[in-house]
């Protein structure tokens, strides 16, 4: 359509340390929306999720710990899942010994079993559900489409569609019965353009647009609204993963500042986890009753200039 080619990151002695910043494209940023919700809080008065049931794949970290945080502080009684035990607890007991209801019960998104027992137990414990947050995902750094191995393919498939398929199988009837709710998919911005070495993400979180699709068509007249939440770069463990060893906290944050600088052409640099953790409350709040079936980009204005 005319349009450059958007260039792709170069950093010096740490181009391979810009190029992992390129995994924080499992999330991004809506600083507006973060003061909105903050300042709720502030006003105190009715919380928005009081006594509702909330599950959270992928809770012990990055943008799920944030949401599972969060939703506990307005009211809601948070099930949460991740593969990583201790940092499920020590979750569970953050929240806990901030006043919040929570409970982490471990499961990996890629098995079927493990994914039906984290909703059988979340809906024995809590009821509902009332709201779902598929957010499990994973990224490999930068390759190429061809030199992706076939092991690398199945876990990000495995993860990111597999994972979020499982999770609505078994999330659909109970919220059926329970007269409805909504079920949130964290996609990506992803889901709308790429970049070269992306192709198995990019794959991945288009996947999550079809099931979104289709889990609205199929359940609107149940009473569940399905969205997708698409962010771009934030600033998770799964970006500070990829940190090369040696390198100081002020070069890897100056690192991270120049790759977000070049990648979000808007606000110019990465998202926090809470303040896509605050879109996602406020699109599973009753604000949002006529939003479904579709996946909204929360990504400090990443998309406008590709």
């Amino acid at each position: 359509m005319g349009r450059k080619p958007t260039p792709e990151p170069r950093l010096s002695r740490r181009g391979a340390v810009g190029a992992a910043a390129g995994l924080a494209f499992a999330g991004a940023a809506a600083a507006a929306t973060g003061g909105t919700a903050r300042a709720a809080e502030r006003r105190g008065g009715a919380r928005r999720f009081e006594g509702r049931s909330v599950l959270i794949t992928g809770g012990t970290s990055g943008i799920g710990r944030a949401a599972a945080e969060a939703f506990a502080r307005e009211g809601a009684r948070v099930a949460f899942c991740g593969r990583r035990e201790r940092l499920g607890r020590a979750v569970e007991r953050t929240i806990r010994e901030n006043g919040g209801e929570a409970s982490y019960l471990r499961a990996d998104v890629r098995d079927a079993e493990q994914v039906r027992s984290f909703v059988d137990r979340a809906v024995s414990r809590y009821g509902g559900p009332d709201i779902a947050l598929n957010n499990a995902g994973v990224q490999r750094p930068f390759t190429d489409l061809h030199e992706v191995t076939v092991e690398e393919w199945d876990d990000v498939a495995g993860t990111n569609v597999r994972g979020v398929f499982l999770a609505m199988k078994y999330q659909i009837p109970p919220m059926r019965a329970a007269g409805g709710g909504v079920i949130l998919v964290t996609g990506s911005s992803n889901q709308f353009a790429t970049r070269n070495g992306l192709g198995s993400y990019t794959a991945a979180k288009n996947g999550v647009t079809g099931l979104v699709q289709a889990a609205a068509l199929e359940n609107a007249a149940h009473g569940i609204r399905v969205v997708a939440i698409a962010p771009g770069m934030t600033d998770t463990e799964m970006l500070d993963a990829h940190r090369p060893a040696g390198l100081s906290d002020e070069e890897w944050a100056r690192t991270k500042a120049a790759f977000a600088e070049q990648g979000v052409a808007g606000l110019k640099r990465m998202a926090e986890p809470e303040e896509i953790a605050a879109a996602a409350l406020a699109l599973a709040s009753d604000a949002f009753s006529f939003q479904t079936g579709t996946s909204v980009p929360v990504d400090g204005g990443q998309l406008a200039a590709l």
